[in-house]
């Protein structure tokens, strides 16, 4: 695992983690006790604040979205629960085993491995000893669910850049971990993939675990039952329909939320996303919205990390 100098990227595909070794498998971890909890969780890197004091608690049989801007804080929630970064202050409990699917994964490209090792990898317990016949069933199950069953013989670097990713978060399907986190984990990809990885996060929650996701886009926070709008704060937690709405997103994105007679949520651009994706009655509600309340709103800490590093 290496961490880069500007603290954005892991070189790494997917990180699983235990809690212990005694840590129950998937929907056998207490119902009374959240399977995650931030208390008073801060995130600095040298004067920038990417995450301000943050106290959040996620239950099982959560889906749940996390949007904002670049720089809100997003990928450092993520990477604060996984473990791959200590908080400079606060706690951070999780109550079971962790797989995290990061970004970047073209750096990956070259893995001179088969989609089936890429992956076994995700259940391997040691570099020694054999594949018992409960992890050949999980990596066999987790691919037929991302639907690359027949790619296990094709090289990883070869396949298309949706192909890649059904892989890597089939690998983290497969390790059967209660809590699934996931970096943008549909952005740019084609559609039938975005649909596919979309119904596994869906599915992992049903079955009783938290599946957590990062996005820039609001029909893909829309699908989760609950959202986080970041702004290097919590400015929104809730459902989509109280979280989604033209106040709190144009306080989070301001004016780079609207191009033209569609909506944008960021300015970072995508590969093969859809620009118009978002439906256009949003921009009359924005553009009615900054006319009639041209103040601004104050929430303190709410833009301290505008500036921190990349999420």
């Amino acid at each position: 695992m290496l961490w880069n100098e500007n603290h954005s990227q892991y070189d790494i595909i997917v990180l699983v983690m235990t809690a212990s070794a005694s840590s129950p498998i998937l929907g056998e971890i207490s119902h009374g006790a959240p399977l995650i909890r931030l208390s008073g969780t801060c995130m600095h890197f040298g004067s920038r604040v990417a995450l301000a004091p943050t106290d959040l608690t996620f239950d099982r049989s959560e889906p749940v979205a996390i949007i904002g801007a670049n720089g809100s804080g997003k990928s450092t929630l993520l990477k604060l629960i996984a473990g791959l970064v200590k908080a400079t202050d606060g706690e951070v409990e999780v109550g079971g085993s962790v797989a995290f699917v990061g970004q970047h994964q073209h750096h990956h490209q070259w893995m001179p491995l088969s989609v089936d090792e890429v992956l076994r990898m995700g259940r391997y317990r040691s570099w020694i000893g054999r594949m018992r016949r409960e992890d050949l069933t999980a990596i066999d199950e987790a691919a037929e669910l991302l639907d690359v069953a027949d790619l296990l013989k094709s090289s990883f670097g070869a396949l298309s850049g949706g192909q890649r990713q059904r892989v890597l978060v089939a690998k983290a399907v497969a390790t059967k971990a209660d809590v699934l986190l996931l970096d943008e984990p549909i952005t740019g990809l084609d559609l039938p993939s975005q649909q596919v990885i979309l119904d596994v996060i869906e599915g992992h929650a049903a079955q009783g675990g938290v599946a957590l996701f990062t996005t820039h886009h609001l029909g893909e926070a829309r699908r989760a039952d609950r959202v986080l709008l970041l702004a290097g704060c919590v400015l929104a937690d809730g459902a989509p329909e109280d979280v989604l709405v033209p106040e709190l997103l144009a306080e989070a994105f301001g004016g780079r939320m609207v191009a033209g007679d569609a909506v944008v949520v960021d300015e970072h651009h995508h590969h093969g996303a859809d620009p118009h994706r978002e439906a256009t009655d949003l921009t009359s509600h924005l553009e009615a919205h900054h006319h009639h309340h041209g103040h601004d709103h104050h929430h303190g800490e709410s833009h301290e990390g505008s500036g921190a590093a990349s999420s």
